[in-house]
């Protein structure tokens, strides 16, 4: 086949090659760098994952603050019982017997209300008491006596009677305890809903970290298509040049003025270029593949998707000092881990706590009613205070070896200078990460306009070198070493604009400023 028809039957193939089936071609779909970390943001499953762990660690917030919660337990209670008895007196000579049946009703009601605080408080009110509040007792029986002769008078039946003519009673008090020495304070006797709330704000941290992570890895992929794309173009290009100078040789060895040896060198570097583009176009597919199934994780078929932006070189905002107290400032991570620190500090306060003493502080008050006939009546005596009652008290208790409380508080101190070690191990390692990103930033900067003056220069050397070759002071040997040296220029130049983007998103990054930079919003 002659090289001039093999050349657009291999672009048949390629664009065949790009479909997935005759009639099939996918629509392309051309993104920004923003459009593109969006909707990475809406449909990733590893973002929803963290938001779902974070919406269960602030349940437990509301979890550990319902122990410090009001209460209320009441009971109502009916009883109905009956009960007999025999008994017997001496009087004078004569036996008085008395066989009696009793009947008991009984209905009771008690309730109380009931709050512990944060401070290691507690306080309750009762409404009720042991005794019924509602009873009455139904006596019926038989008397018989027998006299000192033997003389038996009755049975006689009594009754029946209401043995409690004022039936009803109740009883009123309310009581407060205050910790003095163990779990007392806040930080003693609510550390569990201390913890709880620093974890909430973790898991805030945590949720933010990934979509961090995940802007990132959309970025590098977004970046990589970006290379993707203009690296086929480059190498399009190359193939152009490598085939007007096979063209040009062709037509030299037709008129005479050039050697046919020469003609294969030419063709040499056009099938090379095609080679080149082959694999560039593969390096295109892949590189749209990863980025669609970022952003379109659920989707049965990868989109085509195009790249609209480019990456732009903008110079630094800060210097490398100022790099490190930003990080020290805003990194997730650091955060997390203070506040990890804060609670084991926490804990350790709870521990050292326990192995105080037990005093306890507690005041009352105890209304009480008198037995009346009715329940207004009853209540009256409760609301009016006409029969109170007051208390004041302490309790003390020790244990004497208190090993717990002593295992529990080195466990705590054990575990805070860990967490204060690894803050520390934290902060001088992401120090060195901004650093290593501050002047890898640095350096792609400087790679990058390096590459382009040795592109440019390249670009006037091939240039040269044809003029040289049209007016026979050169061979086609060093015209294609040109093109191939002018290949690799552009290739190392588009490769350096990659890198420094890559490098601003890992900066940005190491800084913990990448959705302020990139205006993202976390809710």
């Amino acid at each position: 086949m002659p090289r001039s028809t093999a050349i657009p039957a291999l672009f048949i193939a390629f664009s065949l090659v790009a479909q997935d089936s005759p009639g099939t071609t996918r629509p392309v779909q051309r993104v920004t760098l923003q459009d593109a970390v969006q909707t990475a943001l809406k449909n990733n499953l590893q973002v929803g994952i963290a938001e779902q762990v974070r919406d269960a660690t602030k349940a437990g917030v509301l979890i550990n603050q319902g122990a410090f919660d009001w209460s209320l337990q009441s009971g109502l209670s009916f009883g109905h019982t009956k009960s007999a008895s025999i008994r017997s007196q001496n009087l004078g000579g004569s036996i008085s017997t008395t066989d009696s049946e009793y009947t008991t009703t009984s209905r009771n009601i008690n309730a109380t209300v009931s709050k512990p605080f944060e401070w290691g408080g507690n306080f309750s009110i009762a409404y009720g008491s042991q005794s019924p509040l509602y009873s009455s007792t139904d006596v019926s029986g038989k008397n018989t006596t027998i006299s000192s002769t033997g003389q038996v008078t009755g049975p006689t039946p009594f009754g029946p009677y209401n043995s409690n003519p004022f039936p009803y009673y109740s009883s009123l008090s309310a009581t407060y305890s205050q910790s003095l020495l163990r779990n007392a304070g806040r930080d003693a006797a609510s550390v569990s809903l201390i913890v709880a709330k620093k974890g909430s704000i973790q898991a805030d941290y945590v949720y933010q970290q990934a979509i961090i992570s995940l802007v990132a890895d959309t970025e590098s992929k977004y970046w990589d298509l970006v290379f993707a794309k203009r690296n086929l173009e480059n190498k399009q290009q190359s193939l152009a040049l490598a085939q007007k100078q096979l063209n040009e040789n062709q037509i030299r060895v037709q008129v005479g003025t050039l050697a046919p040896i020469e003609v294969t060198s030419a063709e040499a570097s056009v099938a090379q270029r095609e080679q080149d583009i082959i694999a560039a176009e593969a390096q295109l597919e892949n590189a749209k593949d990863a980025l669609a199934r970022a952003l379109y994780p659920d989707a049965a078929r990868a989109t085509n998707l195009d790249a609209a932006d480019a990456p732009s070189i903008e110079p630094f905002r800060f210097d490398e000092s100022t790099a490190e107290k930003t990080a020290l400032d805003k990194r997730l991570e650091l955060k997390v881990s203070k506040l990890d620190l804060e609670s084991k500090q926490a804990l350790e306060i709870s521990a050292n706590s326990k192995l105080k003493p037990q005093l306890d502080f507690n005041v009352g008050y105890v209304g009480s009613s008198n037995t009346r006939e009715n329940f207004s009546s009853v209540n009256s005596d409760l609301t009016g205070f006409k029969y109170p009652g007051y208390n004041l008290g302490l309790t003390f208790s020790i244990p004497f070896a208190n090993r717990a409380a002593k295992g529990g508080l080195s466990q705590a101190r054990a575990n805070l200078r860990q967490s204060e070690l690894g803050l520390r191990d934290q902060e001088l390692g992401i120090i060195l990460q901004v650093r290593t990103a501050y002047r890898n930033l640095d350096a792609a900067a400087k790679g990058v306009a390096a590459a382009e003056k040795t592109r440019i220069y390249r670009e006037k050397n091939l240039d040269a070198e044809k003029k040289k070759f049209d007016n026979g002071m050169s061979t086609n040997f060093f015209v294609l070493q040109r093109a191939d040296e002018l290949d690799t220029a552009r290739s190392a130049e588009l490769q350096a604009r990659i890198t420094y983007a890559k490098n601003v998103t890992t900066l940005e990054q190491s800084l913990g400023t990448l959705l302020e930079a990139r205006k993202l919003e976390v809710k």
